[in-house]
């Protein structure tokens, strides 16, 4: 599509506009600084951060220049929006640590656009003073201005501490700093950063009069069933490999419903319009073989871990799907292994048939018989047919765990004590 405004509709990525007709010129007119920010209250991004940050990497292809701010000022501080309760606080140290590992994040999701600018709030609002803070900028916000922003009056009822309630003033001087010093001219969030980009704008305002300044926001992703999107069973789904390995992000879209599948790929893949319409055909026509969904997993694993991660992803899911998992190295087993059902067992000789019982791979010996005579039973990958066979150190992988599997797709990972 030739038009970013065009796009972001199409791909309802559209909420809130502060001047319509503004944005629509000044983006069709020059290549604008846009910024987008995050807070590192913790030590990770998660799916639900990430479709501001996509959006944002839609504006730097259509030209204009990303500024990416990880709050290291604000993240002290912590953003009462959609809370129900006060944060608990962090230390400086950790703030400073999480900081470090959000930007390493954002790097790789904007690897391959030159033109993008890193800020840390921490720099400027980390040398502002109390006094200096009151004077220069608590005087222009009014305190029933503020008691009317949403992240404040949801929060009067349980109670909302002065710290809390200073927030949106602090995000307001940012957008008035990167404005001032950064040229920035558009901030960027979710819809329920809209309280936060209107006090930058009235902050602005207020300091140097008619300033040419934009707020744009995009909607809360919601599943069909009303409920958000971007959690999983297991809880949050991570940007960092460590916490939600490539292997479990790719699982994760994958496993998106019918529904929700083709809204996804609008907003969280860089697609184009006839791409997606042929996989929402087949989606319609042949669901039966997820091509949608394979679509936006293959695309979120690239986009956020790169193409390494995601061969081996698909790796993993091969040798799961087909059994064959002694072609996976030794690294990838272990990932594999991440989220299947554990038992414990002592490192002691078993038979076959003592195993499956024990470790709840099936609830009676007469199952376990007739699974090993079937040809039901693998352990690590190889077929076992023979009720005589014993489970010993040659079972035991890194002599510490022994993957079984039980028909296609029932598997468990039995360590040992």
């Amino acid at each position: 599509m030739s038009n970013l405004l065009e796009e972001l509709k199409y791909r309802d990525l559209v909420y809130q506009q502060t001047d319509e007709e503004g944005i629509k010129k000044l983006l069709e007119t020059e290549s604008v600084s846009i910024y987008c920010g995050t807070d590192p209250t913790g030590d990770s991004l998660h799916v639900g951060h990430l479709l501001p940050f996509l959006t944002l990497k839609r504006f730097a292809k259509y030209g204009h220049k990303p500024v990416v701010l990880v709050g290291g000022g604000t993240g002290i501080i912590g953003d009462p929006s959609g809370r129900s309760e006060e944060r608990q606080l962090q230390s400086l140290e950790t703030i400073a640590e999480n900081a470090k590992k959000l930007e390493n994040q954002l790097r790789n999701i904007f690897r391959g656009d030159e033109n993008i600018e890193f800020v840390n709030n921490g720099d400027w609002l980390g040398k502002m003073s109390m006094i200096e803070f009151l004077r220069d900028f608590g005087k222009l916000i009014n305190v029933n201005y503020m008691l009317a922003k949403d992240s404040v009056s949801s929060r009067l009822e349980n109670g909302l501490s002065f710290t809390e309630f200073s927030y949106t003033l602090l995000q307001g001087i940012d957008y008035a700093y990167l404005n001032e010093h950064h040229g920035v001219k558009m901030q960027l969030g979710g819809s329920d950063q809209w309280g936060n980009i209107t006090t930058g704008l009235e902050i602005m305002r207020k300091l140097r009069g008619d300033v040419e300044a934009y707020g744009f926001t995009i909607p809360l992703m919601l599943k069909s069933d009303g409920t958000k999107f971007g959690k999983s069973t297991g809880g949050a789904v991570w940007l960092d490999p460590e916490k939600t390995t490539p292997y479990e992000f790719y699982q994760f879209w994958f496993n998106t419903a019918d529904n929700d599948t083709i809204s996804a790929i609008k907003k969280f893949t860089f697609l184009e319009k006839e791409e997606i319409e042929k996989l929402e055909e087949s989606l319609a026509k042949e669901p039966h073989l997820r091509l949608a969904q394979k679509a936006l997993a293959e695309e979120l694993v690239k986009i956020v871990h790169g193409e390494a991660a995601l061969e081996s992803a698909l790796n993993i899911t091969k040798a799961l799907f087909s059994g064959n998992i002694k072609e996976l190295t030794l690294d990838e087993l272990k990932v594999a292994v991440k989220g299947m059902p554990k038992a414990q067992l002592p490192k002691d000789d078993i038979n076959i048939v003592d195993f499956l019982v024990e470790s709840g791979v099936v609830t009676s010996k007469r199952q376990a018989r007739e699974d090993v005579n079937n040809g039901a039973i693998s352990i690590n990958g190889d077929k076992v047919t023979d009720l005589a066979f014993t489970v010993d150190s040659s079972s035991r992988l890194e002599d510490s765990f022994t993957v079984v599997r039980r028909g296609k797709k029932n598997y468990k990972l039995v360590e040992y004590k």
